[in-house]
C-alpha cells in the first residue's frame, strides 16, 4: 500500500531548496558586483574563471559553468549523491544568475569604486551565502567542493579548507594582473575563510552544560520533559568533603540554554554550573525511552 503524501516532508523540502537558491543567489550577486568590478580571484570557481577570461574569449559565466562540471564529478564520487545532487543544481544556477546579472547589467563598474571595500563587501556577502549552502549540505560548486572533501577526510574547519583549496587561485592572478591585484586576492581568500566560519559556527554553537546541585533530579526531569532533551549523569565526589553528588551534563542550543539556566537559578541559587562551547556534534538521535511505571 502506498504512503499518502506528506505535506510537511514536502514544506521542509520546499524550505530547503529556497534557502539553497537564496545562499546561490548571495554568492552571485557578492562576485559580479563586488568581485568581478575589481578582477580580484579570491579562491573560488569564479575566481579562476576571472583569471581565464583575461586569456580566453568567453564570459565568466560560461568559464564558471565549465570548472563547476569538473568538480561536481569529484562531489559525486567524494562526498555523496545528497551533496552532488544538490551541487549539481548550485552549480548551473549560479553561472545563470552571473549570466542574468550580465545581461541586466552590461560594462558593470564597481559601486565601491575601491578594490579593497570590494574584498571586504565580496567577504561578508559570499561568506553569508556559502554558510546557508554548506548548512543544508550542498555548496555553490567549484573550490566549494574541494573544501568540503577536506571537512570530510581531514576534519578541518569549513573556513580554513576554502583558504586552503583557494590559496593557489589567488596567487595564479599574478599571470594576468599587478602585484596589488594578488595581494587584496590572498586577503580576501583568507579574510574570507576566517567571516565563513564565523557564520557557521555562529549559527551552530551550542553549550555544554555541568551542573551540581543539591536538586539534581528535579532538574534532570525539567530538561527531559520541558526542554524535551537528552542529558547524561554522572557520579561526582568533592573534594574538599568527599561526599557523593550526581553531576547533570546536558548540550542545548541558544535558546534551549537561556531556558535551562532561568530554571536553574530559580530552582536552586547555589548550583554549581560551568559552560563550555561546542561547536560540533555528531550522534544519531533516538526518541526518549517511555517512564517506567511501578506496578
Amino acid at each position: 500500500m502506498k504512503k499518502g503524501f506528506d505535506l510537511k516532508k514536502a514544506a521542509g523540502q520546499l524550505r530547503e531548496l529556497a534557502v539553497i537558491t537564496l545562499g546561490t543567489i548571495l554568492v552571485a550577486a557578492a562576485v559580479f558586483f563586488f568581485l568581478m568590478p575589481s578582477h580580484l580571484s579570491v579562491g573560488s570557481a569564479v575566481g579562476i574563471a576571472i583569471i581565464l577570461a583575461h586569456f580566453i574569449p568567453l564570459s565568466v559565466s560560461a568559464l564558471t559553468m565549465a570548472i563547476n562540471l569538473i568538480f561536481l564529478l569529484l562531489g559525486f564520487l567524494l562526498v555523496g549523491r545528497e551533496f552532488g545532487a544538490k551541487t549539481v543544481y548550485t552549480s548551473v544556477l549560479l553561472p545563470a544568475v552571473i549570466g542574468v546579472f550580465e545581461r541586466i547589467f552590461p560594462n558593470y563598474e564597481s559601486i565601491m569604486g575601491d578594490p579593497f571595500l570590494d574584498m571586504v563587501c565580496y567577504c561578508l556577502l559570499v561568506s553569508l551565502g556559502l554558510a546557508l549552502l554548506f548548512l543544508r549540505n550542498a555548496s555553490s560548486g567549484g573550490l566549494d567542493i574541494a573544501a568540503k572533501i577536506l571537512n570530510r577526510y581531514f576534519r578541518m574547519e569549513l573556513g580554513k579548507a576554502m583558504s586552503a583549496a583557494g590559496i593557489c587561485v589567488a596567487l595564479s592572478s599574478a599571470f594576468a594582473y599587478d602585484a596589488k591585484t594578488v595581494v587584496l586576492s590572498l586577503i580576501g581568500t583568507y579574510l574570507n575563510g576566517i567571516v565563513l566560519d564565523h557564520f557557521i559556527f555562529g549559527i551552530n554553537t551550542k553549550k555544554r552544560v555541568c551542573i551540581l546541585s543539591d536538586h539534581s533530579e528535579e532538574i534532570r526531569d525539567y530538561i527531559i520533559h520541558g526542554l524535551h532533551s537528552g542529558a547524561t549523569c554522572y557520579q561526582a565526589i568533592g573534594a574538599y568533603d568527599l561526599e557523593p553528588r550526581r553531576e547533570i551534563v546536558v548540550i542545548v542550543d541558544k535558546a534551549e540554554y537561556s531556558k535551562l539556566m532561568s530554571y536553574i537559578f530559580a530552582t536552586d541559587r547555589d548550583a554549581f554550573v560551568t559552560v563550555y562551547a561546542v561547536q560540533e556534534i555528531i550522534y544519531r538521535p533516538k526518541p526518549l525511552a517511555a517512564e517506567k511505571t511501578v506496578q
